[in-house]
């Protein structure tokens, strides 16, 4: 009689994301200490000085738009409108430090989880991609600024 092997979790499949993260409640503790740790470590306060200093609306907006991102309930939308986030952040000047420091607080907040690594090397690849677009439309608007 032959055994089935458990199927490794595919990431990024319907809710599997979310689901691995601790469903709402655990994103929710994801977003909370990725910007408690922006906020109290002096390497991030850069990154800090671009928010504002109530952090609360940030706070519901990237736990809102990581909800859709990660398979499940697209919050953002219902709550904000539809989003491009590169857009959404073309007011503010972000260089190749600026969004290595974000990764760099999501990888401090993903540790603080004490997440498998292979979903924290997931998540960290896959939240590189929106963090290179918004730094390329930032640099984009800036060299029309400057031309």
């Amino acid at each position: 009689m032959m055994t089935e092997k458990p199927q490794a979790i595919r990431y990024g499949q319907g809710d599997s994301t979310l689901q691995a993260v601790g469903g709402t409640k655990g994103l929710h503790k994801l977003v909370e200490d990725f910007y408690l740790t922006m906020s109290t470590n002096n390497d991030f306060k850069k990154l800090k000085d671009m928010h504002p200093s109530d952090l609360r609306l940030s706070i519901d907006k990237l736990f809102c738009f990581l909800s859709g991102w990660m398979g499940g309930e697209r919050l953002y939308s219902q709550k904000y409108g539809s989003i491009s986030i590169p857009q959404a952040h073309s007011h503010i000047d972000v260089g190749y430090e600026d969004k290595q420091m974000w990764l760099d607080c999501m990888e401090i907040a993903l540790d603080m989880q004490g997440y498998p690594d292979e979903l924290k090397s997931y998540l960290l690849i896959q939240l590189e991609v929106p963090a290179e677009r918004i730094r390329q439309v930032s640099a984009s608007r800036q060299s029309m600024q400057k031309g």
